[in-house]
């Protein structure tokens, strides 16, 4: 099922819109509006587009956009190289079994997938490469906060929503720590 964007996509897609350059990855693109924005920059040389959903990569395929390259896989399964900036817009809601939607749910309790990506991911950026990634505080921000820690990466609160029913949106920037 293709993930529709909602207020998550788009908070994420104006940090993609100011910061994307150079090799960009969209980890589970979805619609695939990010990794489209991302393609319309003049700086970013190429887009891999990403999706563990076989019916989402058919429907990106049909768009015919050029910049982006679109593979079907799960997290960097099937992903080569390393990357300037990786977008990461994770479901990130905790696993209701009864209404399981891979596109929504991140795990038990909403992180698990996150902690897998951020394992990941440090060894597919670039020296000076940055991951964009958007979350909910329903997620555990506090329990985000301390995996990207954990993980060895300094993380940048760029923007912040509410939303109805207290959930708040989170848009980070991710860096490696710089060792001295």
């Amino acid at each position: 099922m293709v993930y529709e964007p909602q207020e998550d996509s788009y908070l994420l897609l104006e940090q993609v819109k100011k910061l994307a350059h150079g090799r960009v990855l969209d980890m589970g693109t979805g619609s695939g509006i990010l990794a489209i924005a991302a393609a319309e920059k003049d700086d970013v040389r190429e887009v891999i587009a990403t999706d563990i959903d076989e019916q989402v990569i058919k429907e990106l395929r049909q768009k015919k956009i050029k910049k982006i390259k679109i593979v079907q896989s799960d997290l960097f399964m099937s992903i080569g190289g390393n990357f300037d900036v990786i977008i990461f817009n994770p479901p990130y809601l905790p696993d209701e079994e009864k209404d399981y939607d891979v596109a929504l749910a991140g795990g038990k309790k909403g992180h698990e997938l996150i902690a897998k990506f951020l394992h990941s991911a440090k060894d597919r950026l670039n020296k000076d490469g940055f991951i964009l990634m958007v979350f909910s505080n329903i997620t555990g921000k506090k329990e985000v906060d301390r995996m990207i820690k954990r993980e060895g990466y300094c993380p940048e609160l760029l923007d912040t929503k509410s939303l109805a029913f207290f959930e708040e949106l989170y848009v980070y920037k991710i860096t490696r720590q710089k060792i001295i």
